[in-house]
């Protein structure tokens, strides 16, 4: 059974900020009304030590002044659109260019910004959001709902979406995870990855993908059996370079059993395992290769203190028809967007 627990988390602009608790058995998951941020992931290790797999900070202000997107729900478009240019049916939107002259991750106050309605649903949380039209240039009043349930040690997060216009949506969490626990500069280098994608998008020096699909067999990208995220990472690779590490989307074979895991982590420190799961035909992995920032309890999170895994449709779909086949980003009105995200977490004695 899972006790759900509400407390104050402080304040923004003259709203609060709540944190809610979900709570099964050991382990606990603490979201944040403010972005739906996951504020921590707290589990015991193999010798019963209590660990933090997330990175993060104690006060709103923390998550408002330090970049990163910590632990945020990201939205309406998750990733990048080369130079901003949405066209739905002949009109352009002209989108916020936040990152080398491209949009990312919503733009300049995205939905990781907002203070969240929340509501507790027998065993859920659901936060909600309401997005009026023309709200960062995307035209339709969204309403978003993501729902978020622990049960035998998952964290199952649950999105859906609805516009009364057509729209681009395409969301996501933006967690960062170091299964050794967080700390003064502890790396999650070390931790063993794997992850089930025939293929990554190369991209520009300003990270777009344009089409093509790179195969991940044999090169640095190859996860396909667990290796430590360190082993290649300072591999002598054009497309690592320009990520300064891994920051690349690796797309999923058409037809992937979602009840399948994705992707498996594993730290041998603590014996901490986690296993990810989506109906997304995609996930962009980012090991923190620009992290320098001081979070919880006043931590340093330097490079490559944690990475990402972030469940969604390949980058720049909105413009390059050969990454919508794989999922298009593009909804009509009134067509129902939903997609989950689980991360199922154990550990190895």
């Amino acid at each position: 059974m899972t006790k759900i627990t509400k407390e104050p988390f402080g304040a923004l602009g003259g709203r609060q900020v709540d944190a809610y608790t979900l709570t099964e058995g050991e382990m606990s998951v603490r979201i944040l009304t403010y972005g739906g941020i996951l504020q921590s992931i707290v589990l015991p290790d193999k010798n019963g030590v209590k660990r933090d797999v997330l990175l993060g900070y104690d006060t709103p202000e923390g998550y408002l002044k330090n970049g990163g997107y910590l632990g945020a729900l990201i939205g309406r478009f998750g990733n990048r659109i080369e130079k901003g240019m949405l066209t739905l049916d002949g009109v352009t939107h002209a989108l916020y260019r936040n990152d080398r002259g491209n949009h990312l991750h919503g733009g300049k106050e995205g939905f990781n910004a907002k203070i969240w309605n929340a509501e507790v649903v027998g065993e859920t949380l659901e936060l909600s959001y309401f997005s009026p039209d023309g709200e960062e240039n995307y035209p339709g009043n969204l309403t978003v709902k993501v729902t978020y349930s622990l049960r035998e040690g998952a964290l199952k997060i649950s999105y859906f979406a609805l516009s009364d216009k057509k729209t681009a949506i395409n969301l996501t969490n933006h967690a960062y995870f170091n299964l050794n626990g967080e700390g003064n500069d502890v790396t999650a280098a070390d931790n063993y990855l794997q992850i089930d994608a025939p293929y990554i998008t190369p991209t520009d020096e300003t990270l777009i993908p344009h089409g093509e699909l790179r195969a991940t067999a044999n090169t640095p990208f190859d996860f396909s059996a667990p290796k430590r995220i360190a082993r290649d990472i300072g591999a002598d690779d054009p497309d690592l370079k320009k990520g300064n590490g891994y920051d690349h989307c690796f797309v999923f074979a058409a037809g992937r059993d979602s009840k399948k895991p994705y992707a498996a982590a594993y730290s041998e420190s603590t014996g901490i395992e986690m296993r990810c799961y989506t109906d997304m035909p995609a996930v962009q992995l980012y090991t923190g290769n620009g992290l320098d920032q001081y979070g919880k309890s006043g931590h340093h999170y330097g490079k490559n203190n944690a990475y990402c895994l972030e469940t969604e449709a390949i980058p720049n779909n909105v413009n390059v028809p050969a990454y919508a086949q794989y999922g298009s980003s593009v909804y009509d009105r009134g067509q129902a967007y939903r997609f989950f995200a689980t991360y199922a977490f154990s550990v190895k004695k």
